[in-house]
């Protein structure tokens, strides 16, 4: 074996890694819509976005303090205020609104096109350049997805499409931010770090929210609290911040093209939503354009 085999066999470990934890991540992450729908079965939408980031922050904070991890330094804090504003309160925020008024499937839009974005705005921060057909995927992948979910809303606006256009927005800079911080801290601190910081907020919501908006804890609302709270506030963003820093956010974002339908599948499963026929051919067109993007160079 010559030494450029020896360099370029931990390339290739570190690649499928990443692509695996940035997977895991998109499919733990699909499952978020149907538990905030379950969650609002017992909770009001501020209560929920507030009891999931305080759950998560608290969780987090128990984490850092027995792993007793410093302070990140002054230049980090930018970007995890970023986390802890678009990925920790505005998202869950602006998507538990939308899903007040918006179907599952039609929510799954802000998904759609939110690989994109944050392609995008990771670009712009990090000045790197994906090549051409990159983008070419990226944005057929996108426009797939998009077409598609509209298709179930018959391609009318709903009332939570500024919600959701709102979310994506301030996730996708979330999401930028994060995967430019997970390549010099660890991935779960990164987000550890986010909820963290967001918890005065948090706890804010929560005590604000409580005593106004009803609340009845049944078994649905408390296992959708419980996923939403623990894995789509703070486990799955550990291996969805790490797979970005070993493979590139742009790269790892467009997996996340795939995440609409995999939240599709979930709410046909658990919710008995309508499969439609369209389903089929847009997966095969969103896996080619992953495939495109995953063999490109950055």
């Amino acid at each position: 074996m010559t030494s450029q085999d020896s360099a370029t066999l931990p390339i290739a470990i570190s690649v499928r890694t990443g692509t695996l934890l940035a997977a895991f991540g998109v499919v733990a992450f699909s499952l978020s819509f149907p538990a905030t729908v379950w969650a609002l079965d017992g909770f009001g939408p501020w209560t929920a976005t507030g009891v999931r980031a305080l759950v998560a922050g608290l969780l987090a904070a128990i984490c850092l303090a027995a792993a007793r991890v410093p302070v990140p330094a002054r230049a980090d804090w930018p970007g995890l205020l970023t986390v802890a504003g678009g990925c920790v309160i505005g998202f869950p925020l602006l998507t538990t609104l939308a899903l007040q008024t918006s179907t599952t499937a039609h929510s799954a839009v802000v998904i759609g096109i939110l690989p994109l974005a944050t392609a995008v705005i990771s670009s712009v921060l990090t000045g790197r350049r994906p090549s051409r057909t990159f983008w070419t995927a990226a944005c057929l992948g996108a426009l797939a997805v998009g077409a598609f979910t509209l298709t179930q809303s018959r391609g009318l606006p709903t009332v939570g499409d500024a919600y959701l256009f709102s979310a994506l927005l301030v996730c996708a800079a979330g999401y930028a931010q994060g995967g430019r911080l997970a390549s010099h801290l660890p991935g779960w601190q990164v987000i550890a770090w986010g909820v963290v910081a967001a918890l005065p907020v948090s706890a804010v919501v929560t005590a604000l929210a409580l005593p106004h908006e009803p609340t009845h804890l049944t078994t649905k609302a408390l296992t959708g609290m419980t996923y939403i709270a623990l894995i789509s506030q703070f486990g799955a963003f550990v291996a969805w911040y790490r797979g970005m820093a070993l493979i590139g956010v742009p790269k790892a974002s467009q997996l996340q093209l795939a995440q609409p339908l995999i939240t599709l599948l979930w709410a046909v499963l658990l919710m008995g939503e309508h499969l439609p026929p369209l389903a089929i051919i847009t997966a095969l067109l969103v896996l080619t354009c992953i495939a495109t993007t995953q063999r490109t160079r950055a």
